[in-house]
């Protein structure tokens, strides 16, 4: 009997077990230090991170496929989606849960108080962007 519940323990993971260790890989400056503390904040929050340094970060967010308006300093990609900025590794898990059909989320700029930004004591209200090529929506408000 406890044969079967080890079996049926791999199948019925709860929705935040699929998150833990997901593989995120994460392209940065080699001299920014916020990306460095964003990737820190999935780490923390079970992500196997791969951070891979870049001087050309306007080619990678080309490549792929980040609309100039939705830009930050760091672009990851994880289970085909792209992640811009310091997006929360909650609401990833969340876009990883939910597999909408969309290229990935932003969070735009580099709001005070978000993941990788919280040096100081202001914070900034800011929203995490769902996008694709032709459509931008609202996936979470921080």
């Amino acid at each position: 009997m406890k044969y079967v519940f080890a079996f049926l323990s791999l199948f019925l993971l709860t929705p935040d077990a699929h998150a833990e260790g997901e593989k995120i890989t994460v392209y940065k400056s080699p001299y920014c230090g916020c990306c460095t503390a964003w990737s820190d904040h999935m780490r923390e929050n079970g992500f196997d991170v791969t951070e891979i340094k870049r001087d050309d970060m306007v080619a990678v967010k080309n490549q792929l496929g980040v609309p100039a308006k939705l830009e930050s300093c760091h672009t990851a990609s994880i289970d085909g989606y792209v992640i811009e900025g310091h997006v929360p590794a909650s609401d990833i898990r969340k876009l990883l849960q939910e597999r909408p059909k969309a290229a990935g989320l932003s969070v735009p700029g580099m709001p005070m108080g978000s993941p990788g930004m919280e040096q100081g004591a202001q914070k900034d209200r800011y929203v995490s962007v769902l996008f694709d090529k032709d459509n931008m929506s609202i996936f979470n408000q921080h």
